[in-house]
């Protein structure tokens, strides 16, 4: 079947819309009608030639996605043609050791290692076998995508906010709650209030936190944060002193969405005795983190996120429902929806900073 994709033929150069040739679904995979695809910085990274699991063009990008289940092939149980579903980064096997543990993010089973490479060949350009982000590729009009990354949801819940549950919203609560496990009644750090950076605020006010402490050094962001739930906003600039002011000793959790070198350390610095730091955002590689050692020995944990550690199945439906029960904010999260033919624009508006986040909509 022919279709419209955002094909990345070059690192460093606009996507082109073309058309190209998806495969029906085969044992154990779920063709889906792409309905909203949101811009993620993961995809930005592919662009630059900076993606671990891009390792040259041409590449589909797009993985913060939902649609519709248009065909299944052999074997399907879990989703049926008509169904809506949430694309999971994660299609975790069920079997390996990690996902034994209920370590579903770490799993090892070979198929998921092969849809992190791109997965098994479904696209064809020009006669050429063309790679899915992630196994994904959902900057098109459909995905071939096995059916454990596929998580039903209600017919009720619009596509353009489902999608960003997916990879930004599940990637900053998921931190929350199941990284760092913040306390109610506890004081909560965060910087960097982009897309990722907003969703872990709103996970710090649906854990109970009482002070919430926004840090970016772009003013409009605060604005936002304080929209999302930040008791506290600053301007960062040294962020022990800043945080302490705030609160006495410092902050009881602090996260690092920014994935800027450095930032980390600071806000690791931020912490009081005993606290917790999240790694978020992703820094580049080769660039080492420097801690004061002096810091760790009053027991401060230091802890990275892939995803924000989540099990799929349990936790999107639990964020859909906090969504149709009005507890989070995926609509305020869209600065912009605009159509596939303008996939660059978009890119663009985000690399900018100019957007919480832009949806591609179909």
């Amino acid at each position: 079947m022919l279709m419209r994709a955002a094909v990345l033929t070059g690192f460093h150069a606009p996507m082109e819309i073309r058309e190209v040739e998806i495969a029906d679904p085969g044992p154990g995979e779920v063709r889906v009608q792409i309905k909203a695809s949101g811009v993620c910085g993961s995809d930005l990274k592919a662009i630059d030639g900076k993606s671990p699991v891009v390792a040259k063009p041409p590449f589909v990008l797009g993985h913060e996605s939902t649609g519709i289940v248009e065909s299944v092939g052999a074997g399907v149980t879990a989703v049926k043609p008509g169904d809506h579903v949430i694309i999971s980064m994660s299609g975790p096997c069920g079997r390996c050791r990690q996902c034994g543990a209920g370590a579903f993010h770490l799993c090892s089973g070979p198929a998921r290692m092969t849809a992190i490479m791109g997965g098994a060949p479904r696209l064809t350009l020009d006669g050429q076998e063309t790679r899915r982000f992630i196994g994904i590729g959902s900057f098109a009009e459909y995905a071939v995508v096995a059916e454990a990354m596929c998580v039903k949801i209600t017919k009720a819940a619009p596509f353009a906010a489902m999608c960003l549950l997916a990879c930004g919203v599940i990637t900053g609560v998921g931190a929350v709650m199941n990284v760092a496990r913040v306390r109610a009644g506890s004081s909560v750090l965060v910087v960097g209030c982009g897309g990722v950076g907003l969703n872990v605020i709103q996970g710090a006010v649906l854990a109970g936190a009482t002070t919430i402490v926004a840090a970016d050094v772009a003013e409009q962001k605060l604005k936002l944060a304080e929209r999302f739930g930040a008791t506290h906003t600053l301007l960062a600039e040294d962020l022990p002193r800043q945080v302490g002011e705030i609160v006495r000793g410092g902050a009881e959790y602090a996260f690092d969405a920014t994935g800027a070198p450095g930032v980390l350390a600071r806000a690791f610095a931020a912490t009081q005795p005993g606290g917790t730091t999240v790694m978020v955002g992703s820094p580049p590689a080769g660039h080492p983190v420097q801690l004061d050692p002096g810091l760790l020995f009053s027991s401060r944990r230091l802890m990275g996120t892939q995803g924000g550690d989540a099990a799929p199945h349990r936790d999107l439906p639990m964020l859909a429902d906090q969504y149709v029960r009005g507890r989070l904010d995926l609509d305020g999260l869209i600065t912009e929806r605009l159509p596939l033919d303008q996939i660059n624009e978009a890119v663009e508006h985000v690399r900018a900073g100019a957007v919480a986040r832009t949806v591609i909509v179909f």
